[in-house]
């Protein structure tokens, strides 16, 4: 495992972590810095993915709607190394995604999130894993 990134060091011309084939810095990076919103469930669940990746704590939590948010949304498990993510369905505030991850092993996290929008700013709500 190479040295980690972090969001702010993670360099704006590299590909974002997220796959989109974009460079970071036009892609999640100014979502994960505060610079801009989301526009859509599917931009705001690949910035969280993002953030996992880039051990961005901080954004996951401010991007997790307050009702659904656990006490821990601020820890990130130290023994993973995020590896790919693939879309699988978007649909209106729902997003099926497969994230691949190494962590004593590989592994697969396959997820149907569903988003929700309150005053102009797309929150994470809940995740059914399938």
């Amino acid at each position: 495992m190479s040295a980690p990134h972090t969001p702010q060091s993670y360099p704006p011309r590299r590909p974002c972590p997220c796959g989109s084939r974009q460079a970071y810095g036009q892609c999640c990076g100014p979502l994960l810095s505060g610079e801009r919103f989301a526009p859509t469930p599917e931009t705001l669940m690949r910035s969280r993915y993002s953030a996992h990746v880039l051990r961005g704590a901080a954004y996951l939590q401010v991007t997790w709607h307050p009702s659904t948010r656990p006490d821990d949304a601020d820890s990130l498990p130290d023994a993973v190394e995020w590896l790919g993510l693939s879309l699988r369905r978007v649909s209106g505030n729902t997003v099926s995604f497969t994230a691949r991850y190494q962590a004593r092993g590989r592994h697969e996290l396959r997820e149907r999130s569903t988003f929700v929008q309150e005053g102009g700013r797309w929150f994470y709500l809940s995740g059914v894993e399938g």
